[in-house]
């Protein structure tokens, strides 16, 4: 069985990483052959982070080689896509080099539809605002990160829709001894485009870090202008962040309850239950899901509760201890690799052998 993986990004996207590139390792293990082509390389996604000039000759290159992949498709029992075929062009365009001739898989893990569908324009709302719905009707099978965005695929009429949340490889995040007495680190981890929601929780971080000593600790953050807390900035690497995520005390994952954010996978989260540690996160989409309030984490709603939940967890080492482990074990159970490769081997065999 051969697969075309059409990822967006190369290994430096975390979509692409997570939701479909760690996979494969164990898809090979059970007969399967990949050619994986991202859209968007790498030099893309850090020029874009370093918000460096991208040339329009650059994307257009990626979008012919693309176009080519798909005219060459019918070598391949199935494709499995991230997203969409290309950003901004209407289906029409896959649909036209594909001509139905092979199956695909499509994942989710966010509301890219709101991109579309939500977007201040008009024109562009006319243009593209069905775009993602029609990617979703004709796939094979619609896998979505969480309920929001597999409901969207059902009013799309999509065919078939799994939901399989976002995983670590566990074993990545080997248990650790964490230092005493030291400045306690509030941590959060998430791309320079997300940096913006830190805003919500300035005046609780502050207030925090001011009344216990604590500092925050920003993994792949861009600098953030007019913030009052202690910030340490750490570059994020695929190679360093578990070992920065390890030097963290409490994971922070803010969100305004908009219908963009509802649609995300709390990947964060995970990473910091994978590193036994509690968390505070607000509870928007999956992120009530995946934080049992007062078990693994807290959920916080407001700067009132956002002081509150911190300051305990700063007070008391055993409480922080004792909701580490309670989300490890969550992780290890329902949003780790081991558990979901299975699942997704089998989802895809299925595709396969309904094809054929």
């Amino acid at each position: 069985m051969r697969g075309l993986v059409l990822t967006r990004y190369g290994v430096l996207g975390a979509s692409s990483r997570y939701r479909s590139l760690q996979y494969i390792p164990s898809l090979i293990e059970h007969g399967f052959e990949f050619d994986v082509a991202p859209l968007l390389d790498d030099d893309y996604l850090q020029r874009t982070y370093l918000g460096k000039r991208i040339t329009y000759s650059s994307v257009l290159g990626s979008y012919l080689r693309r176009f080519g992949r798909l005219l060459a498709s019918k070598q391949y029992d199935f494709i499995w896509l991230e997203k969409e075929f290309f950003p901004w062009l209407p289906f029409s365009v896959a649909s036209l080099a594909l001509r139905g001739k092979v199956p695909y898989v499509v994942d989710y893990d966010d509301a890219l539809f709101h991109q579309y569908d939500r977007n201040p324009s008009l024109l562009i709302r006319a243009l593209y605002g069905k775009n993602i719905d029609k990617v979703m009707k004709h796939s094979a099978l619609v896998i979505a990160g969480n309920a929001y965005l597999a409901q969207h695929a059902r009013g799309a009429g999509a065919k078939r829709i799994e939901v399989i949340p976002t995983v670590i490889d566990i074993k990545r995040y080997p248990p650790y001894e964490r230092k005493k007495n030291h400045i306690l680190k509030i941590g959060w981890i998430g791309s320079p485009s997300t940096t913006k929601y830190l805003h919500l929780i300035d005046s609780a971080l502050t207030a925090v870090c001011r009344d216990y000593g604590a500092t925050v600790a920003l993994i792949g953050a861009r600098e953030i202008d007019s913030i009052n807390f202690p910030v340490e900035y750490i570059p994020w690497s695929y190679e360093t962040e578990v070992q920065s995520l390890q030097g963290l005390d409490i994971g922070v994952m803010p969100l305004p309850d908009l219908d963009w954010e509802r649609g995300k996978c709390g990947l964060k989260i995970i990473q910091y239950m994978g590193c036994s540690l509690p968390v505070v996160a607000s509870p928007v989409g999956v992120n009530s899901e995946i934080v049992e309030h007062g078990v693994n984490g807290y959920l916080a709603t407001n700067k009132e509760e956002w002081y509150r939940y911190l300051s305990r967890l700063l007070a008391d080492s055993e409480l922080r201890s004792r909701m580490g482990r309670a989300g490890r074990a969550k992780v290890d159970q329902s949003y780790s690799l081991h558990v979901m490769a299975p699942k997704i081997t089998e989802l895809v065999k299925q595709v396969v052998m309904r094809a054929g």
